[in-house]
C-alpha cells in the first residue's frame, strides 16, 4: 500500500507518517526542505522519540520522499495512493492542491474504474478537508469532477498531537509527546477502505472536533498568551507558576460547561479530560515556546477559532465567559515583533482603535455585551502590565489612563 503525505515537518514526520508505516503504508513525505527530502530518500527510515520519563526511540520504516518542485513526480505518486494526508498548515493547502489535482486527473485518465482514494488534511482547523477539495477541485476540469466525486474522498478529521519546535544534529529526528488522537468518520469514507491502525473511527465527529479545538487548542493558545505577558518563555515555564495555571483552568471550565451543554458530555468524565489535557501542557520533557504556541494570533482570534467561538456560544447561552475574556484580551495584547499577524494586529489597535479591531477582526459587533467587557479586560491588562510600553505600547497605555 502507498500513502503520500504533504509536509516532512514534525508533525508529518512526528505523528501521521509513524501512524501510517506501522500500518504497512510505504510513506512518500513531499516537502521544501531539500535537507530533509534528500535524507529520507537515502536512508528510507528515521527514528523518533517519545517526550517521557524513558525517552522511549523507536524507526520509522519504508519511507521516501520527493521535493514539492517536482511537480510531474508528485502528481504521479498521487495517482497511485491509496491515501493522500496532508500537514503543512491551512494556509499553506493552496500550495499543494494543484500537484493533487494533477493526481487525481493521472489516476482517472490512466484508469476507467479506479480505486477509491482517500485525501486528508490533518490539520488545525474544522473542515480542513472539505477546504481542500475545494483547493483542489479549481484545478479540475468540469467532467473531471463528477468521475472524482464516485472515487475520491475527502474526509475531515481531527487530529491531536503535540510536537514542539525542535533541532536536532540529524535533521530527520524528531521528539514528540507520547500522547496522540487521530479520529475519521466512517461516514465519509468509500467503500473497500482500509483501516489505519491507531487511528479512532467515529459516526460523527462535530463532538471530538469541538471537544479538542475548545480544549486541547483554547488551553494551549491561553497558556501561551497568558505566559506572555508575564513574560515565559515556554509553555512549561508558564504552567509552572500557579496564577497563569489556575487561569487556564478556568478557561476550560468554561469551555467544559460549554461543551457539556453542546453534546451531552458527562461532567466527571470532561473534567478528567480537562486534567489530561492540562498535565501534556505541563509535560517536563518538553520545551515549547511561547513564540511557536502564540503564533499568527489574527488566525487564533478569527471568529470561528478557539477563542472567539467558544466565547461567543458561551455568551449565548448565558454560561460564564470571564476567563475566556481575560483570554482573549491577552491574546489582543500579544506583541511578538518576530510574527507577522502579531505586529499586524498591533498596527490595527494603534490605528483603528481596539473597538473597530474587535467588531472587524474578530466579529463582535459593538452592541455585543462581549464587545465591552473585552474593552474593559483590555484597559484593566494593559495597566497591570506597564512593560508592554516597551513594544511600543506607551502610548496606548496613556490614553488608557486618561
Amino acid at each position: 500500500m502507498r500513502a503520500v503525505h504533504f509536509g516532512a515537518g514534525n508533525i508529518g514526520r512526528g505523528f501521521i507518517g509513524p501512524v501510517l508505516s506501522d500500518s504497512g503504508y510505504e510513506v512518500c513525505f513531499v516537502g521544501r526542505n531539500r535537507l530533509k527530502i534528500a535524507q529520507l530518500q537515502e536512508r528510507g527510515r528515521y527514528p523518533v522519540t517519545l517526550a517521557n520519563d524513558e525517552r522511549d526511540r523507536f524507526i520509522v520504516e519504508n519511507v521516501t520522499a520527493l521535493h514539492l518542485k517536482d511537480q510531474e513526480q508528485v502528481a504521479q505518486a498521487v495517482a497511485e495512493a491509496e491515501i493522500v494526508t496532508t500537514a503543512v498548515g491551512l494556509t499553506a493547502l493552496k500550495d499543494i492542491a494543484g500537484a493533487i489535482a494533477q493526481g487525481i486527473e493521472n489516476r482517472l485518465n490512466s484508469n476507467a474504474y479506479p480505486k477509491p482514494l482517500h485525501i486528508i488534511a490533518c490539520e488545525n482547523g474544522v473542515g480542513s478537508s472539505q477546504k481542500l477539495k475545494n483547493l483542489v477541485y479549481r484545478h479540475l476540469k468540469q467532467p473531471l469532477k463528477g468521475r472524482a466525486d464516485r472515487c475520491v474522498a475527502f474526509p475531515d478529521v481531527m487530529v491531536d498531537r503535540i510536537v514542539p519546535v525542535q533541532t536536532h544534529k540529524d535533521p530527520l529526528e524528531i521528539v514528540v509527546e507520547p500522547f496522540s488522537e487521530w479520529v475519521i468518520p466512517r461516514s465519509e469514507l468509500i467503500a473497500d477502505y482500509t483501516e489505519i491502525k491507531g487511528v479512532h473511527y467515529v459516526d460523527s465527529l462535530d463532538s471530538y472536533l469541538e471537544r479538542k479545538l475548545f480544549t486541547v487548542n483554547t488551553g494551549h493558545c491561553s497558556a501561551a498568551y497568558f505566559g506572555y505577558l508575564e513574560g515565559c518563555s515556554s509553555i512549561q515555564e508558564a504552567m509552572s507558576d500557579p496564577g497563569i495555571k489556575d487561569r487556564v483552568r478556568g478557561v476550560l471550565q468554561e469551555t467544559g460547561a460549554l461543551l457539556v451543554h453542546l453534546y451531552g458530555f458527562d461532567p466527571a468524565a470532561h473534567d478528567r479530560y480537562i486534567h489530561k489535557i492540562m498535565d501534556r501542557f505541563i509535560n517536563p520533557n518538553f520545551n515549547d515556546k511561547i513564540s511557536r504556541v502564540a503564533r499568527s494570533p489574527l488566525r487564533k482570534l478569527s471568529p470561528n477559532d478557539r477563542l472567539l467561538r467558544p466565547a461567543m456560544l458561551a455568551h449565548e447561552l448565558g454560561l460564564e465567559t470571564s476567563y475566556l475574556v481575560s483570554a482573549i484580551t491577552s491574546a489582543l495584547l500579544y506583541g511578538d515583533p518576530n510574527d507577522q499577524e502579531a505586529v499586524l494586529l498591533q498596527e490595527e489597535i494603534r490605528t483603528a482603535g481596539l473597538s473597530a479591531v474587535l467588531a472587524s477582526r474578530l466579529g463582535v459587533p459593538a452592541e455585543h455585551p462581549l464587545h465591552g467587557e473585552i474593552l474593559k479586560a483590555y484597559r484593566r491588562a494593559c495597566l497591570r502590565h506597564p512593560h508592554l510600553a516597551s513594544s511600543g505600547f506607551e502610548s496606548m497605555v496613556q490614553i488608557l489612563r486618561g
